[in-house]
């Protein structure tokens, strides 16, 4: 299936900003791909499933969620965060910043599962 890539904040990054980037509430706010319910019933996915989203520069494997917000058919979210920066391509067009927005990707069914990556373990009161 072919969608646009949109990336941006959440409310949820930016709680996990202040607990650090290193921590689960940060790490799994972006590692998750908000997407269309229709869209993740067409592609046979359910809230949770991993999805490998493929650009011209890489491919990630994040979990899909469905979209808290309207989302048009044919469009997915991720949070600005290590995920997308690995799909990204480098080109600024003279603004000194990548293209996050209006990105042509191809979604496929599974994939690795997501790590929960170094430095994520839980601490104090986080919650899991």
């Amino acid at each position: 299936m072919e969608a646009v890539l949109l990336t941006g904040r959440t409310l949820s990054q930016g709680m996990g900003v202040e607990l650090g980037k290193s921590s689960s509430v940060y790490y799994r706010s972006v590692v998750t791909c908000e997407m269309n319910a229709e869209d993740m019933r067409r592609l046979g996915v359910a809230p949770g499933d991993p999805i490998r989203i493929i650009t011209e520069h890489g491919s990630v494997v994040v979990r899909v969620v469905e979209a808290l917000e309207e989302v048009p058919q044919g469009v997915i979210f991720i949070p600005y965060g290590p995920m997308i920066n690995a799909i990204i391509g480098p080109e600024t067009h003279g603004t000194g910043m990548p293209s996050f927005k209006g990105i042509s990707v191809k979604l496929k069914v599974g994939g690795t599962a997501i790590p929960r990556g170094p430095g994520t373990q839980p601490r104090g009161n986080e919650e899991e």
